[in-house]
This record gives C-alpha cells, sequence and structure tokens, in this order.
C-alpha cells in the first residue's frame, strides 16, 4: 500500500505561490490576508496561528481580529464591511465556528465575494457547481492537488464522498464531478453505507467520526483518502476504534489525547491500494491553498 503523504504537495503548492508573491512584490504589489476570529475556540486559534505563520513564510501579508465571544451582530458585520472596503486586503477569512449567537451563513454571505478566499459565500459557491469556479474551498481543492501529485486517474472513476458538509463533502463531488469522476454522495443517513462506500474506487472520507469506515467500506485496490482529524481522549474509545495499534496508546498516555481521522488506518490499509495518513495526509494541504487563493485573488483584483 502507498502512503499518500500531504507534506510534499503542500510544499509544491506554496513553492508556486513563493514564486508568484516575489513578482508581485517586485511590481510593489504586496497580498494581504485578513482573518477574523471570534471567541476563545481553543482549535481555531492554533488554525489561525498557522495560518499567519504560513502567510509570512511566503511573503503574505496578515492580520488576525480577534474579537471576543459576545461580539454583537452588527460589530461583526461592521469589520467586514470595512475589511470590504480596504483596498489594500485581497483576502478575508473567517475562522469557523463562530459563537452560537452570530450566525455562519449570514456573515460568509457579507464578505466580498472577491475576498472571499475560502470560497464560502453563495456566489463562489454557485460559479463552482457551474463549472467555472473562482475559489474553492481550500480542502477539497487541496485533495484535488494531493490526487493530481499522486497520478491517481479520476476520468470515468467511480468516487464516493462520504460527508455532505458545504465546507468538505459538497465541494469535493462537484469538483470530481468536473475531472469526469462518476460521484455518489453518501452520508448518516445512507442505507448499508458500507456496500455504498464499496462501490468505490475512489473513497473521500469527511464524516467527522473517528474511524468510521473500516476494511468492510473498503473495496479491494481502492484509493482513500481521510479527510477526518479527531482528537480522541478517551481510552476505552481509542481501545474500540484501533485495537491494535499500542502506539496510539501510548501517545495518549503521554499527551492525554491522540489524533485519529475518520478511516481504520490500519484495518483500510490492508486492502487499499494508497491511503492518506491522519496526521500528515489532508490536513498540510489546507493552509497551502489557502495561500494559494489569496495569491489568486490579488491577481484577480490587483493584477
Amino acid at each position: 500500500m502507498k502512503v499518500l503523504a500531504g507534506a510534499p504537495v503542500a510544499e509544491a503548492i506554496r513553492a508556486r505561490v513563493r514564486e508568484e508573491v516575489a513578482k508581485l512584490r517586485e511590481r510593489g504589489v504586496v497580498p494581504r490576508l485578513e482573518a477574523i476570529l471570534v471567541g476563545e475556540d481553543p482549535a481555531s486559534r492554533v488554525y489561525v496561528r498557522a495560518k499567519a505563520k504560513a502567510c509570512q513564510e511566503v511573503g503574505i501579508a496578515s492580520r488576525t481580529h480577534a474579537l471576543p465571544a459576545t461580539t454583537r451582530p452588527e460589530e461583526l458585520a461592521s469589520l467586514i464591511a470595512a475589511l470590504n472596503a480596504d483596498h489594500a486586503v485581497d483576502g478575508i477569512l473567517l475562522q469557523l465556528p463562530l459563537p452560537a449567537h452570530l450566525e455562519a451563513h449570514r456573515f460568509l454571505s457579507l464578505i466580498a465575494p472577491e475576498k472571499d478566499v475560502d470560497g464560502f459565500h453563495p456566489e463562489n459557491v454557485g460559479l463552482l457547481h457551474q463549472g467555472r469556479p473562482r475559489f474553492v474551498p481550500c480542502t477539497p481543492a487541496g485533495i484535488l492537488e494531493l490526487l493530481r501529485f499522486y497520478g491517481v486517474p479520476l476520468v470515468g472513476c467511480r468516487a464516493v464522498v462520504v460527508g455532505r458538509s458545504d465546507i468538505v463533502g459538497k465541494p469535493m463531488a462537484a469538483l470530481l464531478l468536473q475531472e469526469h469522476a462518476t460521484v455518489t454522495v453518501a452520508h448518516s443517513r445512507t442505507r448499508d453505507l458500507a456496500a455504498v462506500c464499496r462501490e468505490g474506487e475512489l473513497l473521500v472520507v469527511a464524516a467527522g467520526k473517528p474511524a468510521l469506515v473500516g476494511a468492510e467500506h473498503v473495496r479491494e485496490g481502492a484509493v482513500v483518502v481521510d479527510v477526518g482529524v479527531n482528537r480522541v481522549e478517551d481510552p476505552a474509545l481509542l481501545a474500540r476504534v484501533f485495537p491494535a495499534d499500542p502506539g496510539r496508546m501510548a501517545e495518549l498516555e503521554k499527551r492525554g489525547y491522540t489524533l485519529v481521522g475518520d478511516v481504520d488506518f490500519g484495518a483500510v490499509s490492508r486492502k487499499a491500494a494508497a491511503l492518506t495518513p491522519v496526521p500528515g495526509g489532508v490536513g498540510p494541504l489546507t493552509i497551502a491553498q489557502l495561500l494559494a487563493n489569496t495569491v489568486k485573488a490579488c491577481l484577480s483584483r490587483r493584477g
């Protein structure tokens, strides 16, 4: 079985971005990304810091607006409007999830479509599904880069996407359709999920449930992309979903948690032809693709 590591793919994307940013800077143009973080969600804070560091490494200017969880809707709307109006800002990223009193779709829709580098604005979603995308959500865009990098054939491929989120599942299905794959989208209410998954020569799993997909879900020789990143702190749960992985149990005892995917790596690796690891698979691609989208926004807006 081949392990589809994300790091070399992410570095190839970053290398292209560095080159484009250097050319823009020679002309006095500095791409700029502004992130908005509302509240104290620990995972979001870590992710936003990683994005800022990645921007610095490739020469993109960035700033984070950290707002309290008590931020009123009109305050958040006012900040987005100000960033929309600032010509020096090329990309706006609203970190999700938002506090419960702030409805995500409302505020994502307020971001100017030409600065929506996450690809979540309704206009950009519509363009994607029409086959003429402006910005593609970063994780599925990164997965497509991964599949191309490793030479996974997509034309005529039978693909199954597990998960129907706006962030991964739906845009992933749209991208695969545009690559001429035959696509099935499965989800929590799919009858006989294992049988549906076994139809896939390519299986993309983005369900958010630890080790949901086991050997019984995978056809012999399939390519499996595991999008899930689940923080497991319960030893009983870990022993149940990864009974033959003492390394993960040792990590749990040392750190208090371990990260696992939506795929049982050990079981599935015995049937799949290729499989992404967790961590180290899809994860590095998301931020790399955000950088690419930011440069794309800058080139589109400022030439």
